[in-house]
């Protein structure tokens, strides 16, 4: 990893406007905890997994990764700053984990915080530390996903929100074998693993979890990489 190229990406991903989409979410998140703790009047077992599974990780982990996962590279290729990048004298294997450690890294404190601040809302550091831990498991293996896509798409954004909608929040209700794949479902069995709290409903094994999350973060950085290097000086693939 190139600290330069990881400085100029936190910069620029940092001072877009892009970056006020990541707010709403976390403040919803945290307000969703505050009004089932203090003014539902049930358990937090029964709205728990809710706001932490259907809310937290099934909705704002991924649509926070697909933001920050298909900026910090895309953004450059959409306006041509990217060839500026291109003639450095860098690997492009060195440029694609550069970014997808700030992406990472981004979208782990966005959505680890807020996860982690609503589940000391409810009572449970055990879940906390689970979450957090969900969070970045889950951060690495959408953030590749998605920077792989912000790479051999023109509208990764769209492509990525039809997975996320299709793929991650409705397939895997109806189909089994759907999960083993489902980037959320990792991230959820991870974080009970370490959580074990009946607010988190994990279907898939933890070692599966986290061999299966691994594929996805080799295939997708791999696969950026491979994309990169067709690119020219234009900016465009050749």
């Amino acid at each position: 990893m190139n600290t330069t190229v990881m400085a100029l990406t936190a910069r620029a991903l940092l001072g877009r406007r892009r970056v006020l989409l990541l707010l709403p979410m976390p403040l919803v998140l945290i307000g969703m905890t505050l009004i089932g703790s203090t003014a539902s009047g049930v358990e937090a077992s029964e709205w728990g997994p809710t706001v932490f599974g259907n809310l937290g990780l099934s909705v704002i982990l991924p649509l926070t990764a697909l933001i920050v996962g298909s900026s910090v590279l895309g953004l450059e290729i959409d306006d041509g700053t990217i060839t500026h990048l291109l003639t450095k004298p860098l690997p492009r294997s060195e440029i694609i984990l550069s970014k997808l450690c700030v992406a990472w890294l981004v979208t782990t404190v966005a959505t680890g915080v807020p996860l982690a601040v609503s589940a000391l809302i409810a009572g449970s550091g055990a879940l906390a530390v689970g979450l957090v831990a969900g969070a970045l498991l889950g951060s690495l293996a959408y953030c590749a996903l998605f920077l792989a896509l912000s790479v051999i798409s023109k509208r990764p954004v769209a492509v990525g929100l039809v997975y996320i909608m299709l793929w991650e929040n409705l397939l895997v209700g109806f189909v089994d074998g759907a999960r083993v794949f489902s980037v959320q479902q990792h991230a959820t069995s991870f974080a009970n693993a370490i959580a074990q709290s009946d607010m988190l409903n994990d279907t898939v094994p933890v070692v599966t979890a986290m061999i299966v999350a691994a594929v996805f973060v080799g295939v997708g950085t791999v696969g950026a990489t491979m994309k990169l290097r067709s690119f020219g000086l234009t900016g465009e693939a050749t």
